[in-house]
């Protein structure tokens, strides 16, 4: 069993961060023969990702919604997301190819869909869970008293987003007051 982390926590994170949303839908749940092998597919991914420094990841949460599994993942970088996606010597794009040959021949039997978020701000809360979410993907900070407020955590949990060549020339570009 996972160890709780006790009282009230949030995240704390400076850098660039983006939510990606990733899942699937059973489309036609009597069809385990399509959806297995595209719900086994996720696992050898994550583990990839996980296991490399390098790759971005941060952290991720499975989760099961009324049409099937998905997965919140936190990224240090939007480059990094779309690289893992692209890189064909990884894992992401076998199974992408896989999986579309898979609904060419079987249109509508299992649904692929995903969001990306760029966060420049972000306000979490946690009371007597497991380190998951933000804080399990960034780092774990007890809330103080001046933040017992959403309000409040929101309006100092602004991270940092990658400067566009605009942003480099304006007269505040790294400012920090």
């Amino acid at each position: 069993m996972a160890k709780i982390v006790p009282g009230r926590v949030a995240h704390q994170y400076d850098g660039e961060l983006v939510v990606f949303h990733i899942g699937m839908t059973f489309n036609r749940w009597w069809r385990p023969d399509l959806w297995i092998p595209v719900l086994l597919a996720m696992r050898p991914m994550l583990r990839e990702l996980s296991e490399d420094p390098d790759s971005g990841l941060l952290g991720y949460e499975l989760l099961f919604n009324s049409r099937g599994p998905y997965v919140a993942q936190y990224w240090s970088s939007i480059d990094k997301l779309y690289d893992y996606a692209s890189a064909g010597s990884l894992s992401h794009r076998p199974a992408w190819t896989r999986f579309n040959a898979m609904a060419r021949k079987n249109p509508g039997a299992v649904g692929i869909w995903h969001e990306t978020f760029m966060v420049e701000r972000a306000e979490s809360m946690y009371v007597g869970t497991p380190a998951m979410g933000l804080p399990g993907a960034t780092k774990i900070m007890p809330v103080e008293k001046r933040h017992h407020r959403a309000r409040a955590r929101m309006a100092d949990g602004a991270t940092s987003l990658p400067a566009s060549p605009a942003d480099r020339s304006h007269p505040t570009a790294g400012r920090t007051d």
